[in-house]
């Protein structure tokens, strides 16, 4: 299959170019937080108010910009941003890494909780169900502009990517838009309208970073590694093995921690 001509360019504002990129990273940001508002409104277990997510959404978008900027320039290519500085500056151009960005968000929560004196898990748990919608939006933006392929296949969907050499290849990044944003939000907005999950206070926390880094570690064998290997593993691929192993203990310690305080109060009565 031939690439298909998208401009990465939506439209102008007089001399300025708005990018599909950066629309994708809006819209994730407007229905993330038109959807969490509703979470919370609509359920009791999570003790925030509407204004509280409202006003998280400053404090992350600063995360996931300047985190993850600073992540793709630290994990990714350091030398190349030594030579050149100012590149940095050319967000433009794509080059933002999820792990960087996922650091920066939860910087930014354990902060904002602080400041709020408001439970960092309640916030997190509602951040995480609105989290895929930003990254089916990131990876469809990655697809338009023509970045992040996969390996060379013989695959009858394989593109030749016009950066990609003339090879067809995997087109992972709709792989991650339809299961790091799809196929995830789908499945915690399942597990959210349950109440015994809900009262597992971390548990989809738990759940987004555990499923999260298994998708990312298996889609990670079909795309082009970003950079050098670690050990014999893609740095995404290395990066998402404390995702999965953190995750995993967070939802049995919330699992557990649910368990406690049900025979409390059954004990108490």
């Amino acid at each position: 299959m031939t690439f298909p001509t998208i401009d990465p360019v939506a439209f102008h504002l007089g001399p300025l170019e708005v990018r599909w990129y950066g629309l994708a990273y809006l819209a994730g940001i407007v229905v993330g937080l038109w959807l969490a508002r509703r979470y919370v409104h609509r359920y009791r277990e999570f003790v925030l108010a509407p204004d509280d997510v409202e006003d998280f959404s400053f404090w992350s978008i600063l995360g996931i910009l300047v985190g993850g900027r600073i992540g793709y320039i630290l994990l990714y290519h350091p030398a190349q941003y030594w030579n050149e500085p100012l590149a940095v500056l050319r967000l433009y151009e794509g080059g933002m890494a999820f792990h960087g960005g996922l650091l920066g968000v939860t910087l930014a929560a354990v902060l904002f909780c602080r400041a709020r004196r408001i439970p960092l898990l309640h916030l997190t748990d509602v951040v995480a169900c609105v989290v895929p919608i930003g990254l089916g939006f990131g990876r469809s933006a990655n697809f338009v502009n023509g970045e992040l392929w996969g390996r060379a296949t013989t695959l009858p969907w394989g593109m030749a990517f016009p950066s990609g050499g003339p090879l067809p290849r995997h087109p992972s990044q709709l792989y991650e838009a339809a299961l790091e944003g799809l196929l995830l939000f789908a499945l915690l907005n399942v597990l959210v309208r349950r109440p015994d999950v809900r009262a597992a206070h971390g548990m989809l926390t738990g759940l987004f970073l555990a499923i999260y880094g298994l998708i990312r570690f298996a889609i990670e064998m079909v795309r082009e590694p970003d950079a050098s290997l670690i050990w014999s593993l893609t740095r995404g691929q290395a990066f998402s093995v404390p995702m999965i192993i953190g995750g995993t203990i967070l939802c049995a310690l919330a699992w557990h921690g649910r368990r406690t305080s049900q025979r409390g109060v059954l004990g108490g009565v």
